[in-house]
């Protein structure tokens, strides 16, 4: 199988291309529609990851509804133009590194009674997305100083027009320094959980903090964790402050 997203890719292609052929052999247009449809979600299952099999699944019937049937062969390419526009919105890391989840507008605000900061204090929204973590922030830090980065150039534009109370930038996360920030907030996968440490560890000053939504780090205790509504949870980790020696 290709890799993601370009999976998601061909499959809602093929199910487009199906659709136009069964429709050229003059099959009626609602009987080539459930046609195409069993197509993408028998495709859909291919994928391992639930998230993904939700998305393959729904690429066809959402863009039918988006585009409206009945349906012409010619409405394939205006699928794949949409598309185009996807990848432009969401490069193809942003896919493989975690998907547009927005942050739930209360879900942080127990880190500001565990993790007390002076005003001023620096927060980093690694991979802010539309900005839903940077407003969480805020809620939980009214007088810190928030920042956001973002992969997809777009995305980063709407987040700094919607969040004017923090300073939001188009850049890799993972190329972003992370020593300033007494704390950095998360929302990724749980496979990049251990690379994200890695790089506190290597980067966060003694005593900052790393909170990470829904996904712990694998092997490492966490100093703090809650249950929150809606079936999230709430992960925080501390670098070590290193101890005096004798």
């Amino acid at each position: 199988m290709a890799r993601w997203p370009v999976s998601a890719l061909l499959v809602w292609l093929a199910c487009w291309v199906c659709l136009a052929g069964l429709r050229r052999l003059g099959v009626p247009l609602w009987t080539a529609a459930a046609v195409a449809l069993l197509l993408g979600l028998g495709l859909a299952l291919l994928h391992v990851r639930r998230w993904r099999r939700v998305l393959v699944a729904l690429g066809f019937p959402v863009s039918a509804a988006v585009l409206g049937l009945p349906l012409q062969a010619g409405s394939a390419w205006a699928w794949l133009v949409a598309l185009a526009v996807l990848a432009w919105i969401y490069p193809r890391r942003g896919w493989s590194e975690a998907p547009l989840f927005p942050t739930p507008r209360d879900a942080l605000l127990p880190l500001a009674a565990m993790v007390r900061l002076p005003p001023g204090a620096r927060l980093l929204d690694a991979g802010c997305g539309l900005g839903h973590g940077l407003a969480a922030l805020r809620r939980a830090y009214p007088q810190a100083r928030l920042e956001g980065i973002e992969l997809s150039a777009p995305l980063a534009w709407a987040a700094r027009q919607w969040r004017r109370d923090a300073r939001v930038r188009q850049g890799d996360l993972w190329a972003q320094d992370w020593s300033p920030y007494a704390l950095v907030y998360l929302f990724q996968r749980p496979e990049t959980m251990v690379r994200a440490w890695a790089k506190a560890e290597a980067e966060l000053a003694p005593g900052a903090w790393l909170a990470s939504l829904d996904f712990e780090v694998p092997g490492v205790p966490a100093a703090a964790q809650w249950s929150l509504d809606g079936g999230h949870r709430l992960w925080l980790y501390r670098r070590e402050v290193p101890t005096a020696q004798p």
